[in-house]
């Protein structure tokens, strides 16, 4: 049985509208659940980018989307800490590389993550331009 983006996007709306819900003791609940959620989503767009990157065996696009690929798994590595830190209060990169050096690496991953991506976008561009 196949499953259809619209499917998937139509299933995500109601967590996002719940994501801007009213403040109130409850929010703390729905955001542990909230960041606990986003992993494996975060897992299964990594997983599903890399089968696309390999289905198309090469060639521009195919090596765009695996440019994209690798941007999504260190945006994702980004996040799953992100969330991680949220949940248990400890930040994996500072206790590695310390106060200023855990920021030096945040940022640094942000600039990989929109490198590989601008790079991959503009690659599965040009190819679609020929």
């Amino acid at each position: 049985m196949k499953t259809s983006a619209s499917t998937l996007l139509f299933l995500a709306i109601p967590f996002g509208a719940l994501a801007q819900g009213h403040s109130n003791h409850n929010d703390i609940d729905f955001n542990f659940w909230f960041s606990l959620l986003e992993i494996p989503f975060l897992i299964f767009v990594i997983v599903l980018s890399f089968m696309v990157a390999a289905s198309l065996k090469g060639g521009k696009f195919g090596s765009g989307m695996q440019l994209l690929a690798w941007g999504f798994l260190v945006m994702a590595v980004g996040h799953i800490h992100m969330q991680l830190e949220h949940i248990t209060g400890f930040n994996l990169f500072k206790y590695l590389f310390g106060e200023s050096g855990g920021t030096f690496a945040w940022f640094l991953a942000l600039l990989i993550t929109w490198m590989l991506s601008a790079l991959g976008f503009y690659r599965i561009y040009t190819a679609s331009r020929m």
